[in-house]
């Protein structure tokens, strides 16, 4: 019986591991996808040059309506910091709020978050950070008119891009709770992983190659 147990033990361990890390692989190569999609979406013009300055990104590859956190709105997402030309390996994070101003009839968006300013990325790197006016950063977001927006006229803190099924809102995050989600953190690297220790952690990774490399590109492209 004391075989047994310790082998469904292990059984039980084996697999709540395997489905992290299921979930946290399912998030990398949606957010993957998002700059993809971000990137040849000719609605939004200035993506590339605003990479080349950004001093990291937080990729939200399904913000959702209603149904998370108790009938509020959210997402996960993954932060990723640019030293140079390399990025970081991504920290996972959670976004929420009462509301992101979704329109009527569409579930489901995509966000990216540029973050121009040292001042924003030391916020985000603090436990459970509340964007808003209070905490005394500028957040500009990009909606309909992006087409005609150039990386030197989007000036902020924060700069969000965001595309709701095919429609673009202008989507606020004004209120937005953003917080680390240390549980995917320690299980994907293996270890406790404070988000700025992650966020200095240059290292090869095959599981997030793609997603470091696809923001690579974008940002190289900038210089053509």
């Amino acid at each position: 019986m004391k075989r047994f147990a310790t082998a469904a033990a292990l059984t039980l361990a084996l697999s709540l591991g395997t489905a992290f890390a299921s979930d946290e692989t399912a998030l990398l190569a949606n957010a993957t996808n998002t700059i993809e999609h971000m990137r040849s979406d000719s609605t939004f013009g200035p993506s590339n040059d605003l990479l080349h300055r950004a001093r990291a990104v937080l990729i939200v590859p399904g913000l959702v309506k209603g149904g998370f956190f108790f009938g509020g709105e959210g997402g996960n997402g993954v932060l990723l910091r640019r030293e140079g030309d390399r990025w970081s390996n991504p920290a996972f994070y959670t976004l929420a709020s009462g509301s992101f101003g979704l329109q009527i009839g569409l579930e489901k968006a995509e966000l990216v978050m540029f973050v121009m300013s040292e001042k924003a990325l030391n916020a985000l790197e603090r436990s459970k950070f509340k964007l808003g006016a209070g905490a005394g950063l500028t957040i500009v977001t990009v909606g309909a008119n992006a087409q005609g927006a150039t990386a030197p006229n989007l000036s902020g803190d924060l700069i969000v891009w965001s595309s709701t099924q095919g429609a673009y809102g202008g989507l606020t995050v004004e209120g937005s709770v953003v917080d680390p989600k240390r549980g995917w953190n320690d299980a994907f690297y293996g270890k406790a992983s404070p988000v700025g220790r992650i966020l200095s952690d240059m290292s090869d990774r095959p599981e997030t190659t793609a997603l470091r490399d696809e923001l690579a590109s974008a940002r190289r492209a900038a210089g053509r």
